[in-house]
């Protein structure tokens, strides 16, 4: 296993795109984070701009699916009108990617056991036997 360690990738922080976060929540809808950027000794970075990310859940039949989405916006006032119109978009966008998910799924190669030869139980090649990749 050395081996492989060694291969992986060291996670380093960029110290040129550092953040301080502060959380803003309405505690029924959702949630915005504000990135202040932050300079490597922690001083306010004026020359980038403060970032806006949204928070919200999608409920599914599997589960709740968090979202998370960026914000276009100069200032909280701005993000907090934002929000509504922002987070739609993130869900729909779900959505269709969800959909373009199930729709690969169902047009995936079908190979069936034992190759492309013979016939096997049930009158079907190779054995009879769906296989999905």
């Amino acid at each position: 296993m050395p081996e492989r360690e060694s291969r992986l990738p060291e996670p380093t922080m960029d110290a040129q795109e550092l953040y301080r976060e502060e959380v803003i929540t309405d505690r029924k809808v959702g949630t915005i984070r504000v990135l202040y950027p932050v300079k490597p000794d922690g001083g306010a970075d004026a020359g980038r701009e403060t970032l806006y990310v949204g928070e919200a859940q999608m409920y599914t039949t599997m589960g709740t699916l968090p979202l998370s989405f960026e914000i276009e916006a100069k200032s909280l006032a701005e993000a907090v009108a934002g929000y509504a119109p922002a987070a739609k978009e993130a869900v729909e966008r779900t959505v269709r990617e969800l959909e373009e998910y199930r729709r690969q799924a169902a047009s995936s190669i079908v190979i069936p056991r034992g190759g492309a030869g013979g016939m096997g139980p049930g009158g079907l090649p190779g054995g009879g036997k769906i296989q999905m990749p």
